[in-house]
């Protein structure tokens, strides 16, 4: 191997750690990693581009529109609506959620399927008086368990079928090629749920994490006759206090929301503060600052609604720039436009000093946001929402409609009528002419930080391949395995499995599948159930909420632990692992 292959080898390392022990975000550590094998001039442009024109990057963002109209034109809520119900035990709930939830999933990307349900099951629990941690953790298992089940499942499938065909100049995968392989994970998975879940799942029953206002809201009025009226809101010390946090100013009946500390202070004002509200006697200790004088009004502030505000309730996410710092220390106001009125952490709000809390992955924030906050953030990577009190109300009479969009393509798809790539496409431009979704929803919908990630890490798979690096590791595993082919397919397996639970599931998919292709090459073995085993480890990730994007979705929503998920999460990693490699090992060839 020559020193191209020793620099690409050395990259791919220094990517591994960047991606585990930094918060840098993965699409900015993929593009550097593609700057550099370019310019070093390890691959020609035209390599170096290649993922930026393949055909399954285009699906996933054809796909990304086509999930944007399901969830604009309130299809999804259509089937749940229907089939859900009102079951009596948890055991019957998970089966009438399992269902439309999988099937979904087999066909939308599985993280707008699971925003969506979020709220629909949380509500729905509430109604059949189940606790809501029963439900979330088997709705993000779910969704991912439906994702394996066709090619359009999820993202990973996609790029790994194009960057398959890319490498190997074969036709690629069909629509249901994995479904063989899927289809029995996931009866086993609902059989393992529907067992042990009810038993092994926390009950918690304490309702919404910020159901109630009054814990951490408190309000004051500015004295008319006092030494704060006419100055601003930092002058008057209102700013850097240690146990509050001033959220907004109601003046006249108008609300500034996230108030600037330059804001003069006028009597009369009532301010909100958020925090620990046993702080209100050190507020009153202030010269100037008075108890408000409509108590019927002390803790209705956030109940009502202004068109400059809304309350959403966030996941953070482990991407966020954030984490790592407190709240105060990050300028969380300055920088996302919102303010932090409380903060969860193990289903549980934190109390004392709000601006002293240094996030962490998974604690659910409860923020005060101008609107502009819901339209940057729903499709950004620092934020899940889960709860968006003022959400653009879906276009239901455009329902029917999305389904038979859906229906057409996977139907003229699956008899291989037109190509994924037509059918992803033609799916998302009838979306938006059809008004299912807006345009403005369906560039929302393209996920950039996802689209860059996955086109930069096909350079980085492209150089493995082309430098020799796949040839050489694909030798040494192909030795350590003694030409056994089901240990080599059990390695593959345990490989992508690993390294989906600490970097993303496409790169881990990506870095591994031109080794595995050189390990068949090498070994003269039938690589299809290698492949397969690929894209099914890259999505059976249900070990830690940091594993899955859903995961964290629902780490908060269901006031989860992160044992929670080791208990359950470990077993099923297993469980999917053992059902995958039996039925390769059962329903293919692994030699030529």
């Amino acid at each position: 191997m020559e020193w191209q292959g020793w620099f690409t080898l050395s990259l791919c390392g220094a990517v591994l750690a960047t991606l585990v022990f930094t918060r840098i975000g993965p699409h900015l550590i993929m593009i550097g990693a593609l700057m550099i094998i370019s310019v070093t001039g390890i691959l020609e442009s035209g390599d170096v581009l290649s993922g930026f024109s393949n055909s399954g990057l285009i699906t996933v963002a054809g796909m990304f529109v086509v999930a944007a109209g399901m969830h604009a034109s309130g299809a999804i809520d259509l089937l749940v609506n229907i089939l859900l119900g009102r079951p009596k035990t948890s055991r019957a709930a998970l089966n009438r959620m399992f269902w439309p939830v999988a099937f979904l999933s087999s066909f939308l990307n599985n993280t707008p399927v699971v925003a969506t349900m979020i709220p629909a099951i949380y509500s729905w629990s509430r109604k059949i008086g189940v606790s809501p941690s029963k439900l979330m953790i088997p709705l993000s298992y779910t969704a991912i368990l439906g994702g394996t089940v066709t090619l359009i499942g999820t993202s990973t499938n996609l790029i790994v079928n194009g960057q398959y065909q890319m490498l190997t100049g074969e036709a690629g995968f069909s629509l249901f090629s994995i479904t063989p392989v899927g289809l029995p994970v996931v009866i086993a998975g609902f059989l393992f749920m529907w067992l042990f879940f009810p038993k092994l799942l926390p009950e918690r029953k304490q309702g919404e994490v910020f159901s109630n206002l009054r814990e951490f809201t408190l309000e004051v009025s500015i004295d008319p006759n006092g030494p704060l009226v006419g100055k601003t809101v930092e002058q008057a010390g209102l700013r850097h206090l240690q146990r509050v946090y001033l959220v907004e100013i109601e003046r006249n009946g108008t609300t500034l929301a996230v108030a600037s500390p330059d804001e003069i202070l006028r009597g009369g004002d009532r301010l909100v503060f958020a925090g620990d509200t046993d702080a209100i006697s050190d507020l009153l200790r202030i010269n100037g600052v008075i108890p408000s004088s409509d108590e019927g009004q002390q803790v209705q502030t956030f109940a009502e609604r202004h068109p400059e505000r809304r309350l959403v309730e966030a996941v953070v996410s482990p991407h966020c720039s954030a984490i790592g710092y407190a709240i105060r220390e990050a300028r969380f106001r300055a920088r996302y436009g919102a303010a932090v009125l409380a903060v969860a952490r193990n289903g549980e709000r934190i109390k004392g000093n709000l601006g002293n809390i240094i996030l962490q992955p998974g604690d659910t924030l409860l923020l005060e946001a101008r609107p502009a906050f819901v339209t940057r953030q729903r499709y950004n990577k620092d934020f899940l929402l889960i709860n968006d009190l003022n959400t653009e109300a879906p276009r239901h009479d455009r329902a029917f409609i999305a389904w038979a969009i859906l229906l057409g393509i996977v139907t003229l798809a699956s008899f291989e009528v037109i190509t994924m790539l037509n059918a992803a496409l033609i799916g998302a431009c009838l979306m938006i002419v059809t008004g299912c979704c807006s345009a403005s929803q369906a560039e929302k919908s393209l996920d950039l930080t996802v689209i860059l990630t996955i086109a930069a890490s096909f350079a980085l798979g492209v150089a493995l391949e082309k430098t020799g690096v796949a040839k050489y590791l694909a030798g040494g595993i192909v030795e350590f395995s003694g030409g056994m082919p089901w240990l080599l397919l059990i390695l593959t397996y345990l490989a992508v499995s690993l390294l989906t639970e600490v970097i993303t599931n496409n790169a881990a998919a990506l870095l591994m599948l031109p080794i595995v292709l050189e390990i068949t090459a090498k070994a003269d073995l039938n690589n299809i159930p290698f492949v397969l085993a690929i894209m099914m480890a890259a999505s059976a990730s249900f070990a830690t909420p940091l594993g899955y994007q859903t995961n964290m979705m629902v780490y908060g929503p269901g006031e989860y632990r992160f044992i929670d998920f080791l208990k359950v999460g470990v077993p099923m990693n297993i469980v999917a692992g053992i059902v995958t490699i039996t039925v390769l090992l059962i329903g293919w060839p692994l030699t030529k």
